[in-house]
């Protein structure tokens, strides 16, 4: 079993950055592909970003490419998402999720939640203008 843990969520002005990080128990952490979504306030949990097992390949949604940066460090178990250039639509609760069938190189990301099989439990994220 696998228990993901965000954090560093927050109030922050426009234009302003955060970090989020995501810890992850279990041994196998580096075996798999994480993600981030989010979900704001009568809305359908959307995708934000992806990453390799490796770190070697990161996918973003065009809402917030450019803008935001996900890493990961597989000795320290976490998976982080930094957030710049923030805006008052980036404001929701921000969850990170671990995929057990990750498509291999080459193939196309998998950005529904559907296929991701453990989450966090959110963390909030509220952009002021």
């Amino acid at each position: 079993q696998v228990q993901l843990v965000e954090s560093g969520g927050g109030l922050v002005q426009a234009g302003g950055s955060l970090r989020l990080s995501c810890a992850a128990s279990g041994s196998t952490f580096s075996s798999y592909d994480m993600g981030w979504f989010r979900q704001a306030p009568g809305k359908e949990r959307e995708f934000v970003a992806a990453i390799k097992w490796s770190g070697g390949d990161t996918y973003y949604a065009d809402s917030v490419k450019g803008r935001f940066t996900i890493s990961r460090d597989n000795a320290k178990n976490t998976v982080y998402l930094q957030m710049n250039s923030l805006k008052p639509e980036d404001t929701a609760v921000y969850y990170c999720a671990l995929d057990r069938d990750p498509p291999p190189y080459g193939s196309s990301w998998h950005v529904t939640e559907y296929a991701y099989d453990y989450w966090g439990q959110g963390t909030q994220v509220t952009v002021s203008s």
